[in-house]
């Protein structure tokens, strides 16, 4: 399957933005992630970011836009989105040329992102 294209499956969305760069980062009670130069992901709950071949491996470290707790997401600048999916219970996961991984689940009382 191409994810460099949006798609829709019956249980999530894949976004089309494989292949874009985070070229920007910014902060107030909100983690935005600017990927190319019109792609733009704004975070806005607690998630994980994770680094190892695989979304559970490896250390985690959990951000939370809210509290401006989000200095390790720092390391995604730069890194180049191989995988953005988003699920249909509102769930969101980004994978990144960098091992880095990005989760973020649904929350019933808001958008998470």
């Amino acid at each position: 399957m191409n994810e460099s294209a949006f798609a829709e499956h019956e249980d999530r969305w894949i976004l089309g933005l494989r292949g874009l760069d985070v070229t920007k980062t910014s902060v107030d009670y909100q983690l935005s992630l600017l990927l190319g130069s019109d792609a733009l992901v704004v975070l806005e709950g607690p998630c994980r970011l994770s680094q190892g071949p695989a979304v559970r491996d490896g250390p985690q470290e959990m951000l939370d836009p809210g509290q401006q707790d989000v200095a390790a997401a720092l390391a995604l600048f730069g890194a180049k989105a191989v995988s953005a999916v988003a699920f249909k219970t509102g769930s969101l996961r980004m994978a990144f040329d960098n091992g880095l991984h990005l989760s973020c689940r649904a929350d019933p009382s808001f958008e998470v992102w």
